[in-house]
């Protein structure tokens, strides 16, 4: 199968599936450029609530396939461009993690919002094998979820850690037996499709470190109809329909 970025809509959830089993998923240029270009489609689809990022088979990624690169391109401003345009996706992401999450893998999982794992996944940022300078913006991702002293560990050794370790480390948000992954993160996405878009977007964007923004969310909260439909559905013991978007609002195209 050729390597490519594959992905579906279905029941409020996109998925898309990082597909290059020769090379256990392994980034291609073409793949690397292909995300950011997906995504602003995705983000503005009003049917997609969330998005789930995983790899085909029994492997995530294995970071970048180097023999793909053209003599001048940069490996490393591809996977910075496609992890911050993964990390400013509006809408709440998942990363679905089986098998190897390695270098690149492991860039694209911590952009992600959330990150569930099946039991034998392992985890690496392995450039010091490599002499490479790992970006500074993904090292900050890094060390925001993990801490420095354990992004430095990763770091300066390259080392792979299993998925127990990085669930107690904090890159993992949950870590599932085999073969529970898929249910378990289709049930948690339809949780989180039956939510409040406008809750989720402010706290997207408060969490990742915006500072500027408390106007407009006020003002979107205040013009939304969403906390009086949330009140009011509590009171009434029934599902609330929410009715504020992501796709429909300047959230879409301004966060980050």
């Amino acid at each position: 199968m050729d390597a490519a970025l594959l992905h579906t809509v279905a029941d409020g959830v996109a998925t898309v599936v990082i597909s290059h089993p020769a090379k256990r998923n392994a980034m291609t240029a073409a793949m690397w450029r292909a995300l950011p270009e997906l995504l602003p489609g995705l983000a503005a689809d009003p049917a997609v609530r969330v998005l789930v990022l995983t790899g085909a088979g029994p492997t995530f990624c294995a970071g970048a396939d180097i023999s793909s690169l053209a003599g001048d391109e940069d490996p490393q401003a591809l996977a910075v461009a496609a992890e911050e345009a993964l990390a400013a996706f509006p809408k709440p992401t998942i990363a679905a993690i089986r098998g190897f999450c390695v270098g690149g893998g492991s860039q694209l999982a911590a952009a992600c919002d959330l990150r569930f794992a099946e039991e034998g996944a392992s985890f690496g940022v392995t450039p010091a094998r490599l002499g490479i300078v790992y970006p500074a913006s993904s090292t900050r991702r890094l060390a925001g979820l993990v801490g420095p002293a354990m992004a430095k560990y990763l770091l300066f050794s390259a080392e792979l850690i299993d998925a127990e370790h990085a669930l107690r480390a904090g890159f993992l948000n949950e870590l599932l037996p085999a073969g529970q992954l898929v249910k378990r993160v289709a049930d948690f996405s339809r949780v989180l499709a039956g939510r409040s878009q406008l809750t989720q977007a402010a706290a997207k964007e408060f969490a990742d470190g915006r500072t500027d923004r408390d106007a407009y969310w006020t003002a979107q909260a205040a013009g939304s109809g969403d906390t009086a439909e949330g009140v009011a559905a509590f009171l009434e013991r029934r599902t609330p329909s929410f009715t504020w978007t992501a796709a429909g609002s300047a959230a879409g195209t301004t966060a980050g």
